[in-house]
């Protein structure tokens, strides 16, 4: 028996960044999302956005890595926005990057309310600024090439 609590925040968005995910419909595709990581046997705390990037943070279990994950979020959330064109009609595909960095238990608070609070964060704040300050914050080296856009 292995005991861990892996909590992961985890940032991705379509393709060049293109708010092709409308407010109005993002609930359908956050609960199909939801239906995902519960099927890998993870639990989805809170998931929210903006239309043009999404916010999960998830905890995982120790059998599944987190670019497993990821990947198949995209694949199966990308076939459910293609086959759901009436309310995503611009949606081409997501970027292949994405952003994962983990947190302890006593950051889950934290890090469920700035996803729920993303809308009113973004009034202020523009996701690329948001984005390339979380990476510094966390550590991680920037290669702006590569910055969820492809």
């Amino acid at each position: 028996m292995a005991y861990t609590n892996l909590l992961h925040h985890i940032v991705f968005c379509p393709k060049h960044r293109a708010a092709v995910l409308p407010i109005d419909h993002e609930e359908l595709l956050y609960r199909y999302i939801w239906g995902i990581v519960k099927s890998m046997d993870g639990i989805l705390y809170r998931i929210g956005g903006m239309p043009d990037h999404i916010h999960m943070f998830v905890q995982i279990p120790p059998t599944i890595a987190i670019a497993d994950l990821v990947r198949d979020v995209k694949v199966a959330s990308g076939r459910f926005l293609k086959d759901h064109k009436e309310e995503f009609p611009h949606f081409d595909g997501w970027a292949r990057s994405y952003c994962a960095v983990t947190h302890s238990n006593a950051d889950k608070d934290k890090v469920v309310g700035y996803i729920r609070n993303q809308k009113e964060h973004h009034k202020r704040v523009s996701f690329r600024d948001e984005l390339l300050k979380w990476m510094q914050d966390t550590g991680i080296e920037i290669d702006e090439r590569f910055l969820l856009s492809d």
